[in-house]
């Protein structure tokens, strides 16, 4: 009779637990299908062949150009060039009046010639004062004069000597004279140093112009060979450290639409813009206010009718990867960690008595992390599991415009979610339910009229 209630009363604890676990189950069924449908659109995880690029924009320059400044100062009387003019070297560029300088050659020239006679007739004097030591010498040697003509012959004999070296060194003055002045009369004449085209002129005929010699002369113009062009562009503190000579780089150039031209990276420079010189206030100055950038000179290969100052933009390849695994690059969003979970006796654990969890936990001790230490978000992709979703974290390697490099955390063949915008970055979560279709951001963006 006993063991007959037994049984009963553990069969009526048995339909009991079953029923409570079916009802669970039924709520848990309805709630996961009232879980709102993400509209999500997918892509496999396929290989592809990848090149980062490094974009970046800038100028056309010419890779050689000259600019054309006077060395002596006077007034322009001859010009004739003019703006875009192609000119041979060595072609008359600017005549500067001459009679200045016409006039301070006439006054060397003529400084020299008497410094020349003054040395002819010094050396005169010396083999004079040599002949008459010569004759006083043998004389004293005879005795026939005294020893106080003897010393005034030999001092009269330095005398001329050094008069005579004296107008040496005169001469040689005055030919250095005339020779300058014979230069600068010279420098008024201005030639071309090369082949090319006058691409700049900023002065006219009759200007007066200021010379080099002393300070920062007038730029007449600039002379540049047209043949040989590169693209100047900037390229920002993070990307500059993935330049190196001899990448290649496709640019594109406002002036010529619908065409690409090619270019090698031919030189990267040391020091940013606006850093190379000035003080280091003012150059931090101007660092806080516009961003480092770094110039890069990139040789077309091309020819074509650039014109200096053209704006560029160009796409400079920086690595290569062949038959690697690739998402869409919109794909791979950020996600803060999981948490730990914590359980009672394990390592992570700190109950109300244990020393970890007290007052006196001394600083730097494990367990002792500030609150304000956030944990850094990690990079994951949405992986299509039926119609749910998985939160797998990855690790990316190189990217193009397109499609990212995954280095771990995915397989091929694999459907991850590549849109909507909103969806990736903010909607999904690990096990969300979706649905493949056009997102609703999406289908007003199509809507709207172009």
């Amino acid at each position: 009779m006993a063991n007959a209630k037994r049984s009963k009363r553990r069969t009526v604890w048995v339909l009991l637990v079953l029923g409570l676990l079916g009802a669970g189950g039924g709520v848990w069924a309805w709630l996961r299908a009232r879980q709102p449908v993400v509209i999500v659109q997918t892509e496999p995880v396929t290989r592809r062949n990848l090149t980062e690029v490094v974009v970046a924009n800038g100028r056309i320059q010419p890779v050689v150009q000259v600019v054309i400044a006077p060395e002596v100062s006077g007034e322009i009387v001859d010009l004739p060039v003019k703006e875009g003019q192609q000119v041979k070297k060595g072609d008359v560029l600017v005549r500067i009046k001459p009679d200045n300088y016409l006039a301070q050659r006439r006054s060397a020239e003529a400084t020299y010639q008497s410094a020349l006679a003054n040395s002819n007739l010094a050396r005169a004097n010396l083999d004079k004062a040599q002949f008459e030591f010569k004759r006083i010498q043998q004389l004293f040697e005879s005795k026939l004069v005294s020893e106080s003509q003897f010393e005034e012959a030999k001092t009269a004999l330095a005398v001329a000597q050094a008069s005579f070296e004296t107008s040496t060194h005169q001469v040689e003055q005055a030919r250095a004279a005339l020779a300058r002045a014979e230069d600068d009369l010279a420098k008024t004449t201005i030639v071309a140093p090369m082949d090319g085209t006058v691409t700049r002129l900023r002065c006219q005929k009759g200007e007066r112009v200021v010379g080099t010699a002393l300070m920062a002369g007038t730029e007449i113009m600039t002379l540049a060979n047209l043949d040989d062009m590169e693209a100047r562009v900037e390229v920002g503190e993070v990307d500059i450290v993935l330049i190196a000579l001899g990448q290649h780089a496709r640019l594109e150039v406002d002036a010529f639409r619908d065409r690409q031209f090619h270019g090698i990276v031919t030189e990267i420079a040391n020091a940013a813009k606006g850093l190379g010189s000035g003080s280091a206030a003012a150059a931090a100055a101007s660092a806080q206010q516009e961003a480092t950038k770094f110039e890069v000179k990139i040789r077309i290969q091309e020819k074509e009718a650039f014109r200096p100052g053209m704006s560029v933009t160009a796409e400079i390849e920086t690595r290569f990867r062949t038959n690697v695994l690739t998402v869409p690059i919109q794909s791979v969003t950020t996600r803060p960690p999981k948490k730990p979970e914590t359980q009672p006796g394990s390592p992570n654990h700190a109950s109300a008595n244990s020393p970890r969890a007290s007052s006196g936990n001394p600083a730097g001790a494990e367990g002792s992390r500030k609150p304000a230490e956030a944990a850094k978000p990690i990079e994951v992709v949405f992986v299509v599991e039926g119609d749910r979703v998985k939160m797998v974290p990855v690790k990316r390697g190189i990217s193009d415009d397109r499609w990212v490099e995954i280095v771990e955390g995915l397989q091929e063949g694999q459907e991850v979610v590549s849109g909507g915008y909103k969806a990736i970055n903010r909607d999904l979560q690990d096990g969300s339910k979706i649905k493949k279709g056009q997102p609703v951001e999406e289908e007003n963006e199509a809507d709207k009229p172009r």
